[in-house]
């Protein structure tokens, strides 16, 4: 898996979100359609594992938390940019989501938790805020920002 295979694979992705509202109706669908079942999320799951273990993802660490974004915003994925964490029982810091977002869990080990999410997909709406947290295990979380915005609490 190369970098730009895996923009190839988000880009089919966020190609089906275009123009859709960050909400539950989101979210329920993104589990239906790519939920932990899917073929989706297993290629996305595996790119994400490997891209880790390889070191372009999760390149930095901070508390604890091996974080880092893979992709800046771009016409091709819709205008999204793309992050991965790698957390384990811990919480990262608080922010606020100006435009909303949209998040992948991928339990590594345990029956690992992402703000009491299990496997699949969580979408936050425009103007939300949370403070993200891993319990019962071990996670990798990928994010989809809407224009990359995102703004952490001081």
């Amino acid at each position: 898996m190369s970098i730009a295979e895996f923009h190839d694979q988000i880009s089919a992705l966020t190609d089906q979100l275009a123009g859709r509202e960050l909400n539950q109706q989101l979210q329920d669908w993104l589990n239906a359609e790519h939920g932990p079942d899917s073929a989706t999320y297993r290629r996305l799951e595996q790119s994400c594992r490997q891209g880790v273990e390889e070191g372009w993802m999760c390149e930095h660490e901070a508390g604890g938390i091996r974080y880092g974004r893979v992709f800046k915003p771009d016409d091709e994925l819709q205008g999204f940019s793309v992050d991965v964490v790698d957390m384990n029982d811990c919480a990262g810091p608080h922010h606020s989501h100006p435009n909303g977002e949209i998040d992948l869990v991928m339990p590594l080990q345990g029956d690992a938790l992402f703000d009491d999410h299990p496997a699949g997909w969580v979408v936050y709406p425009a103007g939300s805020e949370h403070t993200p947290t891993i319990s019962n295990g071990h996670a990798l979380v990928l994010y989809l920002l809407p224009e990359g915005s995102i703004e952490f609490t001081r």
